[in-house]
């Protein structure tokens, strides 16, 4: 797939899954069982020791079978060397107008992280295919309604705090699609090695998604 069709792949799934581990069989299960679960959109985060290897292993291993991001890149150099291990999308918990131009140097969807009107639209106009609003646990759903009033035209996606509860009340507000973390990869179930109940899941967040956007 090309950008734009892995751009829309994730958007019209509503979820990418952040993934923290430190084993790299354990993530290639874990990506399995999301994009059985229809999450095609998976972030392996730099805070995650070997996360490069990680990357570079999943990508290989799992091929067009998932969309391969790294996530909380910090500088352009970091998301370059995850562009050459394979990632397809690079997120970043800030707006570092290097990150997106080395994104774009490399065509890899770019999301920077932002978080007031003015952060959130210098980051769109600097060329981000979607804008991180991060932390979105501070401020709920309504925040997003609010920035996408006098600004519709960007494409905005919430990560933190993020789970089946509040799933749809941030897709219907206007997410394009939302981050979740440990509330979809269940590290219980992950240590358990339970990846039909992983990918299960993953479905029941696809499933939030879709019924809000149709509801929206």
């Amino acid at each position: 797939m090309g950008k734009a069709e892995q751009l829309k792949a994730i958007a019209d799934s509503g979820v990418v899954a952040v993934i923290r581990t430190n084993n790299a069989d354990e993530l290639i299960n874990i990506c399995k069982a999301m994009a059985e679960g229809g999450v095609m959109g998976v972030e392996i985060t730099m805070t995650s020791p070997g996360a490069v290897d990680a990357i570079k292993e999943a990508s290989k291993v799992l091929g067009s079978k998932a969309i391969i991001g790294a996530g909380s890149v910090l500088d352009a150099e970091t998301a370059r060397v995850c562009i050459l291990a394979g990632a397809d999308f690079v997120v970043s918990p800030i707006f570092d107008p290097a990150i997106v131009e080395m994104c774009h140097r490399y065509s890899k969807i770019v999301i920077p992280g932002a978080f007031t009107p003015t952060e959130i639209l210098r980051a769109w106009q600097a060329g981000a295919d979607v804008v991180k609003v991060f932390p979105a646990t501070s401020v709920g759903p309504s925040y997003l309604k609010d920035i996408l009033g006098p600004m519709p035209q960007v494409k905005l996606t919430p990560t933190g705090g993020i789970n089946l509860d509040n799933l749809g009340d941030f897709i219907k507000a206007g997410a394009v699609f939302v981050g979740a973390g440990s509330s979809l990869v269940n590290k219980k179930l992950v240590a358990e090695g339970r990846w039909d109940e992983l990918a299960e899941r993953a479905a029941q967040f696809v499933a939030a998604a879709r019924a809000a956007r149709n509801a929206g």
